[in-house]
């Protein structure tokens, strides 16, 4: 405190002080004796990658995020090191690589292989150890990730497992059918959702095309238009009914369980059903019970009470003469967003898959025993727990807000203080007797009153800029030299949280935020992320274990950016594999993210980039909001050739191509060196060299506007 006390008294700087943690393992800054000790270790412990990774991330000696594409099974030199992909997809194609901007998402279809194989072998044990009498086949949901190749790769991974299709909409169910054709023949097409006649005639398409369709119910009229229009199509369709069960789930992601849920129907609805398929003599069609706890299920006990209810209802329908064969278990199966194994939460959950499938199997055995039931086909339609860990949104840190200690000269003190009215001069030496004294909230308060009374002079008009930055600083030193609060740094990064992380925005989502390299460095510093976007909403300032903020690096430039010589300084979000991209919007048109395939390989890296696609360019997105670039660019260009060469200083043809590039270049910033627009004379102008690495990308489809090339 006596450093507090001259700080005060004599308006001198303080000496430095002791770096505020975190917790007990976050650090002091980078560059000390105590760095040294740092290891790679002690950030996979402090980020929890051990937690929430695996088996599929983890750290290594280089202090990057390895990538382990087989799980458990993955051997040392088959670890992917994902800075080595970030670079690889990024670097300028002069020196080896495809020039690819950031954002970028980056998929290993060898991580989404070895879920669905865990997936399926956690079933097969169950229902193996279990002396369970049928089998399980899944279906992917394809609501939670609708990419061409997502989609595509689980029905080719799948299909030595007969594993299937979930519908949701009319241009899924066509997703699905198209895909479905290069499927196993047993593989399950399950339509579910809001269905017209349109949407139902498909589902019968589908049945005329061999595909292994299940029409379920969602409301009890949609049996009216599937009685009507497989007579009319002469198809014999089979059917499912989703009840509405009384188990609820009571976290958020419960809304659409219990009595009172979205979807499905109740037992005096399933009776009706019944009657009217035995009326029509269609009760041999009735063949799946569907029912949806809600995603993430947080326990094995509450999974356990849901599916015995549902089983009993399996088995009455059984007794009431339907030819039922599957009972289709819905989503739920969670993953554990933060590490903590915990069922109290809407981000965790409580048991591995293999308990899942064992508390499924057991669940579904003891009802049919109990009534003499011959033991259905179990599906489940475990989206999230498929497709969440193969995908990696990595971005980089553009710049920080700057924290610098703050210091007070003593005339600049002097004459702060003779501008103060009586009373704020009146705190002024309360906060001077009491730090000189050691009174810590003492201290806090009249720091606090002083500040508010300066800031009241300013808004009068009698205390000028100067001083009310002098109290701001005196107020910061004291904080500081108590330790009553520790600096929280803004990170600048480079996408859009509309877009790339809808899910935090909308309804608080977590999910694991982690630097990928320099973890073989003590963080520095806590920050919260900042986007892009002119929105207030769009940070990040929640993050996995309770935090409200996340340790973090110094970036390399100057002034906490990374312009000139600074490294790049990159993050990324793990598990948002699903949902992310298919509810990503175009806020202040921003698109989507560039994207790459990576699959391991024996090469020197361990991997290879079978796929680089650009992200949206400004153009696309423009083109979403049902503008017209090429006319716009036309307009711009009429402009140029009116006004741009009124002093003769001036090339209208390079003006011109600068505006072509800014409609084919992307919408985030852009690196000085990498930018495909050059400073000339004040203004822009196309770099050919650059555009030309940034326009044909490995995967890029989209044709070229010609006056973009010189």
């Amino acid at each position: 405190m006596p450093a507090l006390a001259c700080c005060v008294d004599a308006a001198v700087s303080p000496p430095p002080y002791a770096f505020a943690s975190w917790d007990s393992t976050l650090p002091s800054p980078r560059n000390t004796a105590a760095a040294a000790a740092w290891s790679p270790a002690h950030s996979a412990l402090l980020y929890r990658v051990d937690g929430w990774g695996a088996p599929y991330f983890t750290v290594n000696s280089n202090g990057n995020v390895s990538v382990r594409p087989y799980g458990v099974n993955t051997l040392p030199h088959q670890e992917i090191d994902l800075l080595k992909v970030v670079k690889k997809a990024s670097d300028p194609k002069s020196s080896g690589g495809l020039g690819l901007q950031l954002p970028l998402v980056v998929r290993f279809p060898d991580v989404l292989k070895n879920r669905l194989e865990c997936l399926q072998s956690s079933f097969d044990f169950a229902i193996q150890s279990q002396g369970y009498e049928a089998h399980y086949q899944g279906v992917y949901p394809v609501k939670c990730n609708q990419d061409k190749f997502v989609v595509e790769d689980i029905v080719k991974f799948g299909s030595g497992f007969r594993f299937g299709l979930e519908a949701g909409s009319k241009p899924e169910l066509l997703l699905a059918m198209s895909c479905l054709c290069n499927g196993s023949p047993e593989a399950l097409l399950v339509c579910n959702g809001f269905k017209d006649v349109e949407y139902i005639s498909l589902a019968l398409v589908a049945r005329k095309l061999h595909l292994n369709t299940v029409i379920v119910l969602e409301q009890e009229e949609e049996l009216d238009i599937v009685i009507d229009v497989s007579k009319k199509l002469g198809v014999r369709p089979v059917i499912g009914i989703r009840a509405k069960l009384r188990t609820k789930h009571s976290g958020h992601f419960g809304s659409t369980s219990g009595e009172k849920g979205k979807f499905g129907l109740t037992t005096t609805q399933i009776l009706r059903v019944v009657n009217k398929l035995q009326q029509h003599e269609m009760l041999d069609c009735l063949q799946l019970l569907h029912f949806h706890i809600g995603s993430q299920i947080p326990s094995t006990a509450l999974l356990a009470d849901g599916v015995g209810e549902a089983a009993q209802i399996y088995c009455e329908l059984m007794r009431l003469g339907a030819c039922m064969r599957v009972i289709d278990i819905g989503g739920g199966l969670g993953i554990d967003y933060d590490g903590s194994k915990s069922q109290n939460s809407d981000v965790s959950v409580a048991y591995s898959l293999q308990e899942y499938a064992c508390a499924v199997v057991e669940a579904v055995r003891l009802a049919c025993d109990r009534k003499g039931v011959k033991h259905p086909v179990i599906c489940s339609e475990s989206g999230r727990a498929i497709v969440s860990h193969h995908s990696i949104l990595v971005f980089e840190a553009v710049s920080a807000s700057s924290h610098d200690s703050p210091q007070i000269s003593s005339p600049g003190l002097q004459y702060f203080v003779e501008r103060l009215t009586d009373d704020a001069l009146a705190d002024y030496r309360n906060l001077s007797a009491a730090a000189i004294r050691g009174e810590y909230d003492t201290c806090l308060l009249h720091a606090e009153q002083l500040k508010q009374r300066c800031v009241e002079q300013f808004k009068e008009g009698s205390l000028a800029m100067e001083q009310l930055a002098a109290v701001d600083a005196l107020c910061e030193l004291v904080s500081k030299a108590i330790g009553a609060s520790e600096p929280i740094h803004t990170y600048h990064v480079n996408i859009s949280i509309f877009t790339s992380i809808p899910d935090f925005w909308a309804i608080g989502q977590l999910f694991p935020i982690i630097p990928i390299h320099r973890l073989d460095e003590r963080p520095a510093v806590r920050g919260i992320l900042s986007d892009l976007t002119c929105d207030s909403d769009g940070k990040i300032d929640k993050f996995i274990g309770g935090e409200s903020s996340l340790p973090l690096h110094e970036l390399g430039g100057s002034n906490g950016s990374l312009n000139g010589d600074g490294e790049s300084y990159y993050l990324g979000m793990f598990l948002g594999g699903a949902y992310e991209e298919a509810l990503g919007g175009v806020h202040n048109l921003f698109g989507g993210p560039s994207v790459v395939r990576v699959s391991q390989s024996d090469g020197p890296h361990s991997f290879a980039v079978t796929r680089a696609v650009p992200g949206q360019s400004c153009g696309d997105v423009l083109r979403v909001m049902q503008h017209e670039p090429e006319l716009m660019f036309e307009t711009l260009k009429h402009r140029v050739e009116e006004f741009a060469n009124e002093d003769g200083t001036s090339s209208t043809t390079a003006l011109a191509n600068g505006l072509a590039c800014s409609f084919n270049n992307m919408p985030y910033l852009a690196a000085a060196a990498s930018c495909a627009l050059t400073a000339n004379n004040g203004y822009y102008y196309c770099n050919d060299e650059n555009f030309a690495c940034s326009s044909d990308s490995v995967g890029a489809e989209e044709e070229q506007w010609s006056y973009c090339v010189a």
